[in-house]
């Protein structure tokens, strides 16, 4: 797939951003800046930015508690995504939310959640508004593999195939459900391999090569837009920290690990991208120290920012 200069170096990036915001969020929560703890996408940087370059502004995503990545691939905006982490007022949730929690409305970022498959049936749903009221809009679902083994797995994508709504059901399989390896909990190798018993297409395709993935999601969302129903896509990829900031995974064999971080999805689209001299080395230092300075800006804005007032706990609540 042929892509323009400008679109591949908006993809790299916003690749850019999520790890570096991933690193800084980290360094601040040493810290003991952030509230409560953190669930780092470092390492999955080609799903969320491979998916999301295919979305219009309009579109929606659903996100997990692992959700910073999404939030920037959607076009949130740095700084109050720094703001929520850190439990601050500018914060998108008033820091009321925190860092399993940010929605976004304005980009379609319709929010994450900690519980594990619960953006499944929510994106359903929003599948079906957008074909109730007869637009083309589409929206992509982002879940772990441990989310497949959930009833809301089959109850919402089963709901989307049979109604055919436009939903993008993207598995970002990092092969760990916490600490439970894949293996443990399915026999099949694919979760894709999931897709038939709804009568969908199920595709697999390696998750830190973000040309591979936009590729797979160019098909499924064309194909959402079409109005010829949802597309499950499996990303197989690697978290490059533990499930949370207080793991320090030990379950993962050092060798695993090793050769994962020989694939990591930034260093290879660099390389791809210097290899198709879409850059030169000069530009991609330049760009590295553009986005090492946005991420600064967005820290100090979080880190300056007020805290939410003890009365406030009671505001914008639904009853």
């Amino acid at each position: 797939m042929n892509l323009e200069k400008e679109k591949l170096l908006e993809m790299y990036r916003k690749m850019l951003e999520i790890r570096h915001f991933e690193e800084k969020a980290f360094e601040l929560y040493g810290q003991n800046l952030v509230p409560g703890t953190l669930h780092l996408y470092a390492g999955q940087e080609a799903v969320a930015v491979g998916v999301c370059a295919n979305l219009r502004k309009d579109d929606y995503i659903t996100s997990t508690h692992r959700g910073h990545g999404h939030c920037i691939a959607k076009g949130a905006q740095l700084d109050r995504i720094m703001a929520e982490i850190l439990g601050k007022k500018t914060g998108y949730c008033k820091g009321k939310g925190g860092s399993m929690h940010i929605a976004d409305f304005s980009v379609g970022m319709l929010g994450a959640t900690a519980v594990v498959g619960a953006g499944i049936p929510i994106a359903s749903g929003a599948g079906l508004s957008i074909k109730l009221r007869g637009t083309d809009q589409v929206v992509a679902c982002f879940f772990g593999e441990g989310a497949s083994n959930q009833g809301t797995f089959h109850e919402g994508i089963n709901m989307a195939a049979i109604w055919t709504l436009p939903v993008v059901f993207v598995c970002e399989n990092n092969l760990y459900a916490m600490g439970t390896r894949q293996t443990n909990v399915m026999l099949i190798e694919n979760v894709a391999e999931r897709a038939v018993a709804y009568g969908i297409p199920g595709v697999t395709v390696d998750g830190n090569d973000v040309l591979a993935v936009y590729e797979a999601a160019h098909e499924a969302v064309k194909r959402a837009r079409e109005s010829r129903g949802p597309t499950l896509i499996e990303c197989k990829t690697y978290r490059h920290k533990g499930h949370s900031r207080f793991d320090p995974a030990t379950y993962r064999p050092k060798e695993e690990v090793e050769e994962w971080l020989k694939k990591d999805s930034v260093q290879r689209f660099k390389a791809k991208l210097l290899e198709m001299k879409i850059l030169t080395e000069t530009e991609v230092d330049k760009i590295e120290q553009d986005v090492i300075a946005a991420v600064e800006k967005a820290a100090k804005f979080a880190i300056d920012s007020p805290c939410p007032a003890p009365e406030e706990a009671l505001e914008d609540v639904c009853a």
